[in-house]
C-alpha cells in the first residue's frame, strides 16, 4: 500500500495547479520516473466522439483534416488522440461503432500482437458516461454505445494489472491509452513522453490515477491534439480518432 500511495503523490505533484476553465484539461505529470501528458474529460459534460472517415469515405488520417471538417460544420476540435489499432487501409482491427453505426464486429478471441493479448477491451461512449469494458463483459452485457473502439491489451481490469505484464520487461515504447472511473464520469487519456513498459503504463492508471479500468490504444503511432495547449502531433496516418468537440464560438 505504501508503494501505491507514493506513486499517487508523485503524480499529483505533476498535476498541481490544474484549472477547471477548459472542457478538457491536459497537464504534464510524472509517475515512477516516467513522464506523461494526461488529458481529463468529464463524460457528463463533454462531447466525446470517434471519427474515422469523411463524408466521402476517405480516412482523415491526421488531426488537421478532421479539424477542418469540423470547422466547416460549426464545431471545434478541442482534444484528439489516435483511437485504436487499424489495418493498412485505416480500417479498425476490432469492434468499431461511430454515431450508433457498427462498422466492425467484436473480435473475441486471442491473436498475434498486442491486440490479441487477452484480455483486451472496448472503450464505450454512452449517453453521459464512457467506460472501458473487458471484451467478454461487453459481449455479455451489450451496452448501448453511441461510439466504441476495441483495442488491447487491457491495462487495468477491475483494479488489477493485466496478468501477462512483467515488472522487469525490457519492451519500451511511446504508448497511449484511456482509463475510466467506475461510474463512467471521469475519463483520462494518457500518452507517455518517454518509452514505457506495459507494466509501468498500467501502474500509471491504477496507482497514479486510481482508475479501476484502463485500455491500451496503441504504441509507436501515439499522437495527441490539445487545442488549449497548442499541441498537434504529426506522424504516421491514423485510423480511428478519439475526440472531444464543442460548438464554435
Amino acid at each position: 500500500m505504501r508503494r501505491r500511495l507514493l506513486g499517487t503523490l508523485v503524480l499529483l505533484a505533476g498535476l498541481a495547479g490544474a484549472g477547471t476553465a477548459g472542457a478538457v484539461e491536459c497537464r504534464q505529470a510524472s509517475h515512477d520516473g516516467n513522464r506523461y501528458t494526461l488529458c481529463e474529460a468529464d463524460a457528463t459534460r463533454e462531447t466525446l466522439r470517434l471519427f474515422r472517415t469523411d463524408a466521402e469515405g476517405t480516412p482523415y488520417g491526421h488531426f488537421a483534416p478532421l479539424e477542418a471538417a469540423l470547422a466547416a460544420q460549426g464545431e471545434r476540435l478541442l482534444f484528439a488522440m489516435n483511437g485504436g489499432m487499424y489495418h493498412e487501409d485505416r480500417a479498425p482491427v476490432g469492434h468499431y461503432i461511430e454515431d450508433g453505426q457498427e462498422e466492425m464486429r467484436v473480435i473475441p478471441g486471442p491473436g498475434p500482437g498486442n491486440f490479441g493479448l487477452l484480455p483486451n477491451g472496448i472503450f464505450c461512449i454512452e449517453a453521459n458516461r464512457a467506460r472501458v469494458i473487458e471484451t467478454r463483459d461487453y459481449l455479455a452485457d451489450r451496452p448501448d454505445c453511441r461510439h466504441a473502439t476495441q483495442s488491447g491489451p487491457m491495462l487495468v481490469i477491475g483494479g488489477e494489472l493485466h496478468p501477462r505484464f512483467l515488472p522487469d520487461s525490457s519492451s519500451r515504447y511511446i504508448r497511449n491509452g484511456v482509463g475510466t472511473s467506475a461510474d463512467g464520469q471521469r475519463v483520462v487519456f494518457a500518452i507517455s513522453e518517454n518509452p514505457v513498459t506495459f507494466h509501468e503504463f498500467g501502474r500509471l492508471f491504477r496507482d497514479g490515477l486510481g482508475l479501476p479500468d484502463a485500455l491500451f490504444l496503441d504504441g509507436n503511432v501515439s499522437r495527441l491534439f490539445d487545442r488549449a495547449g497548442g499541441r498537434a502531433d504529426l506522424g504516421r496516418r491514423m485510423g480511428p480518432i478519439l475526440a472531444v468537440t464543442a460548438p464554435a464560438e
